[in-house]
């Protein structure tokens, strides 16, 4: 017998995207135990939809739409019945056999604690898409929170999302989490998936506020005080290689994005945030020494 897997969606205003996606989940080759769909107060329609064309799926409405995206997810994981957790956002499209890759993937290694698919993307370049790390499988430092499985009771060991974070990064602090205890994540090019957010870091202010905010709590976390410490220039050195294939795709573009006084003034805004949460950190400080992991600092 298979193990039972349940999917947990968050959703905000996304009818159309969610649409498509619980479409795909419907043709799985190896059905899933349940869906879960958590919707954030979306006021166009979304769990109207949900009720009425997709009655199997459990539905879960917030009062209010001031949750962060590690709210939303952690109250559908709290409430998952299944072995396995299928993480996945509102605009991806599965293919027919995802879950029944996944769980072979998990048979052949049992090491892992989260498989990560091959996520493809509007605007990935060709470098990145024929690169070795993107078509190999492999170990990996964080995981793709769009479309991953997850051991449901090594997510309840672990706790979950940081809801301290709200949105952006989470994937990468749960994974340190993960790596203290033990466990890893795989990378399976087998599952390949497609997600309609454009690839790399997203544009907006709101964005790389909370993309260097999270950074700064994550490295606070697990990262050695002289790696901390060097940060500044390491930024100053210019970020990752160009053609480098990152397992965070979604901070790449980041440092083309400060050059700019606007963005420099929210970056320097958000680490004053972070400080500010500095006792936070160091209550839940435990440093990351796995080999798998890898911080985004090149």
């Amino acid at each position: 017998m298979k193990p039972k897997v349940s999917l947990v969606i968050s959703v905000w205003n996304r009818i159309e995207d969610l649409r498509e996606n619980l479409a795909a989940i419907r043709k799985q080759s190896v059905p899933p135990l349940e869906v879960l769909v958590v919707d954030n107060d979306s006021k166009d329609g979304t769990p109207e939809m949900v009720a009425s064309e997709f009655p199997e799926v459990r539905l879960i409405r917030m009062p209010h739409s001031r949750f962060g995206a590690c709210t939303t997810f952690n109250i559908g994981f709290a409430s998952a019945r299944g072995e396995w957790i299928g993480i996945l956002d509102d605009d991806v499209v599965l293919p027919e056999d995802w879950i029944e890759t996944m769980l072979r993937s998990a048979e052949e290694w049992p090491d892992a604690a989260v498989l990560s698919s091959r996520v493809e993307e509007p605007g990935m370049p060709e470098s990145f898409l024929r690169s070795e790390g993107h078509l190999k499988p492999r170990w990996m430092s964080t995981f793709r929170g769009c479309a991953s499985l997850a051991r449901a009771d090594v997510l309840r060991a672990c706790g979950f999302y940081d809801e301290t974070l709200f949105i952006f990064g989470n994937e990468r602090d749960l994974t340190a989490r993960i790596l203290n205890a033990g466990r890893r994540v795989r990378y399976v090019p087998e599952a390949r998936v497609w997600h309609k957010a454009p690839f790399g870091m997203r544009q907006g202010r709101r964005s790389l506020y909370y993309h260097v905010r999270n950074f700064w709590i994550y490295a606070f976390k697990y990262l050695p005080w002289t790696t901390i410490l060097a940060f500044p220039f390491l930024f100053l050195a210019g970020g990752k290689k160009k053609g480098e294939v990152a397992d965070a795709t979604g901070t790449v573009g980041a440092f083309e994005r400060l050059k700019d006084p606007v963005s420099l003034w929210i970056c320097l805004k958000a680490t004053f945030a972070a400080l500010f949460l500095l006792p936070y950190c160091l209550r839940n400080r435990k440093v990351c020494r796995h080999p798998d992991f890898r911080p985004p600092l090149r």
